[in-house]
């Protein structure tokens, strides 16, 4: 079961990031500033090259660091050393951000695919995952849009909540994700097999009959992302909560 902090107050996606603030999307600023604020928190994670979940969006370093390449070639020593764009911090391992966030803000935690396809070729950003999360006591919640990677955590972190992170699934979001993977995805079909207690869905697609047949069984509906009072007074409509960046939700 989904904990009731999770529906209690809006979740700032990537942590309250704000690079006028030297604030970094995923840093450790923006953590320690969604917990000042009263906000829950989602991260992403991604896996180093020596097996360790590290706390960052992107597949690639280009993005928010002044370093190129794929993360996952890069140790978490290295990673640590290198520095997050408008901040003053490198990049977190999750161990270090569980050990910073501390059961002070209910924690919504992303896996990236690791796949490329959304397929079955993963395994080491789950383990890593459920190692660190071995005896953390504050509220935190795990999901990710590979069934599969959720399927895996629901096996090595049984008592962890789990959910999917879900969308329409077009060719321009997963252009790497052939056709007819992306089809047998959008009906959101491994819902009860991967043991999932809700769903975080894209925002622009809240009113799919698939969305609305699992809400109508009673399965709490986040979304992502929003990004205006406007945008989630709509998507309250639909959902129980919303993930939000750029405003005082």
């Amino acid at each position: 079961m989904l904990p009731p902090a999770f529906l209690s107050r809006p979740i700032a996606h990537r942590a309250l990031h704000d690079i006028t603030q030297g604030r970094p999307e995923n840093s450790r600023a923006a953590a320690e500033a969604a917990i000042a604020g009263g906000y829950g928190i989602e991260i992403d994670l991604q896996l180093s090259a020596d097996g360790q979940a590290m706390v960052f969006h992107d597949y690639d370093l280009g993005r928010l660091t002044g370093e190129k390449g794929a993360v996952r070639l890069r140790s978490a020593d290295d990673l640590r050393q290198i520095p997050l764009l408008h901040g003053d911090e490198g990049i977190p391992s999750f161990a270090e951000f569980l050990a910073l966030v501390d059961g002070r803000a209910p924690l919504l935690v992303e896996l990236k695919d690791q796949d490329g396809a959304l397929g079955t070729d993963l395994g080491p950003l789950e383990r890593a995952v459920a190692a660190d999360l071995a005896g953390y006591a504050g509220d935190v919640a795990v999901m990710s849009f590979n069934p599969h990677s959720v399927a895996a955590l629901a096996v090595l972190a049984p008592d962890i909540p789990r959910g999917l992170t879900t969308c329409a699934y077009t060719s321009d979001d997963f252009p790497t994700v052939p056709a007819a993977r992306r089809a047998e995805l959008e009906p959101i079909p491994d819902f009860a097999r991967t043991g999932s207690c809700f769903i975080s869905h894209h925002a622009q697609d809240l009113h799919s009959p698939h969305v609305a047949a699992l809400k109508a069984q009673g399965v709490p509906v986040l979304c992502w992302t929003i990004r205006s009072p406007e945008a989630e007074a709509e998507a309250r409509q639909v959902a129980k909560n919303v993930t939000f960046e750029g405003y005082a939700a």
